[in-house]
């Protein structure tokens, strides 16, 4: 069997961003700017089964569906403030500029959002960037290669495995309306705990 070693970021340039990521941190902190994390996913009509116990005589199941799905895009600050959009069609840039376009029109103050670097978001901001910085809206890209920076990946790990259930399956519309619903909650009755910031 072949094994697949991950990528690493380039370590100067880790250390740089990360140390950078932490100034943004504590500027959110103390209410200077508002600080977002951005990222999308796809929910599928394939779940994710968490792993389980079961009794010898018990089968366990989840419907299981080809095709169809959900596509999200978020962003989600440390307080739970939520932006989410949901929709059945492939995300692309322009897409993306869209929703970035609309937050730019509604700022309270300064904002940052933080991005990995997919192409949709790098082209997007390429396309837009110079506008939204007009506004107040600046978009930072991660170092390559962390994920684990991103606080919006822990929304889609809540989201597939402890807020939809088996019933949110059954087919796309179902599933559609279940992830829209989830989303809405966030930062209301769905709520997710985070870790103080690491705050270099």
């Amino acid at each position: 069997m072949r094994r697949v070693v991950k990528p690493k970021p380039n370590a100067q340039v880790y250390a740089f961003k990360r140390e950078y990521l932490g100034e943004l941190e504590q500027l959110s902190e103390q209410r200077k700017i508002d600080l977002f994390f951005g990222d999308e996913s796809r929910v599928s009509l394939q779940p994710c089964v968490p792993y389980a116990w079961q009794f010898d005589d018990e089968q366990v199941g989840m419907p299981s569906t080809q095709g169809g799905g959900t596509n999200c895009f978020a962003l989600l600050a440390r307080d739970n403030r939520c932006y989410a959009h949901v929709t059945e069609a492939a995300i692309t840039a322009e897409w993306i500029s869209e929703k970035l376009d609309a937050l730019s029109l509604c700022l309270e103050r300064l904002t940052v959002v933080v991005l990995d670097n997919a192409r949709v978001h790098t082209k997007a901001v390429k396309e837009r960037g110079a506008l939204w910085q007009e506004r107040g809206l600046f978009v930072w890209f991660l170092p390559t290669y962390s994920p684990h920076l991103n606080l919006a990946e822990t929304l889609w790990k809540k989201l597939k495995y402890e807020w939809l259930g088996a019933q949110d399956y059954t087919d796309k519309d179902t599933l559609h309306y279940a992830v829209r619903q989830a989303l809405c909650a966030v930062g209301r009755s769905l709520r997710i705990q985070f870790a103080a910031a690491k705050i270099v």
